[in-house]
This record gives C-alpha cells, structure tokens and sequence, in this order.
C-alpha cells in the first residue's frame, strides 16, 4: 500500500495541531483543516494523509472534498476516514464519507454526507466508539475498487467546525 503525504504551497494554510478555543471563542465556527494533496498515478488501496483535528471537533455542514479526474480507466473511488493518533481510536477508512467517484473533472462532495450527521463530533463518526478519546485524529482519503491509472491528479478538503 502506497502512502501519500500531506504537502502544503506557500499559498496554503491548514489548521495547527492542539487547536483549543480561547476566552470566548467556543462555538465559533472555523477552518480545522486545508489541504491540498497531488496524487500520482496509483493502486487500488493508496493513502492521501491529509492533517490532523482535534477528536472533539464538531464537523460542518459546509466541510467538501474536491478532485481532479484521477484515471483514464477503471473506476476508483475515494473514501475520507478518522485514523489514529497515538492509539486512541481504531482507524476507520470510511468514517466521513465513501464512494466518491474520482473519474469526473472538477468534481466534490460534503464530507459529511448525511444532513443527521452535521455537528457531530470527529470522534462520533469513527465506528464503534461511544465516548471522546481525547487528542486529535489524523484525516486521511484512500483510493479505492481500483488504480488510478495513467493520470495525477489534485485532492483538496476543507474541514470547518466548532470546539466545545
């Protein structure tokens, strides 16, 4: 399995790692993460690292997911999961969303699909975990039901929420 870390432009910003709200700013709703990640051609099962958000985020309505026409044949997929950071949660690879089909140019999706999941902490999207672990959770796509052949390709998301 290939993996593909997170790379940032100078012209890029993405949230910083122990993100906790000051005097006032509970609630505010805000970027958590950006990232934007070039993905060579590659094989069914790859993983885009894109950063990390605090367990207890709750994720916006308005988080997306945005690709380039990753292949020139075949039909993968992208799904956008919750993995680990200092083993406080067992890595789910389809927590945020799946089945995105990465073969149209210009294409994106709500990270949080359903409209019942909007506001939920991070950590409730992972699967069976019932309680807040603490810490951060590293947000990672993987390329999925098959390579992408023959093209690169540009992922980018954008993770917005609120701190409690």
């Amino acid at each position: 399995m290939a993996d593909i870390s997170y790379s940032l432009k100078a012209t890029e910003r993405r949230g910083s790692p122990g993100i906790t709200p000051g005097k006032g700013d509970a609630n505010a709703l805000r970027m958590l993460l950006t990232s934007t990640v070039e993905v060579p051609a590659s094989a069914s099962g790859t993983t885009i690292k894109f950063g990390r958000i605090p367990s207890n985020a709750r994720i916006s309505s308005i988080s997306k997911v945005e690709w380039d026409d990753l292949t020139t044949t075949g039909a993968p997929t992208l799904d956008i999961g919750l993995a680990s950071v200092d083993s406080n949660v067992t890595s789910d690879p389809d927590a945020l969303s799946n089945g995105h089909d990465v073969t149209g140019t210009g294409a994106s999706a709500l990270v949080a699909v359903a409209r019942a999941e909007w506001g939920k902490p991070a950590w409730d999207f992972v699967a069976s975990v019932t309680e807040d672990p603490g810490g951060e959770l590293d947000v990672y796509g993987s390329i999925v039901d098959a390579d992408t052949a023959g093209l690169t390709g540009t992922v980018s998301i954008e993770i917005y929420g609120y701190l409690d």
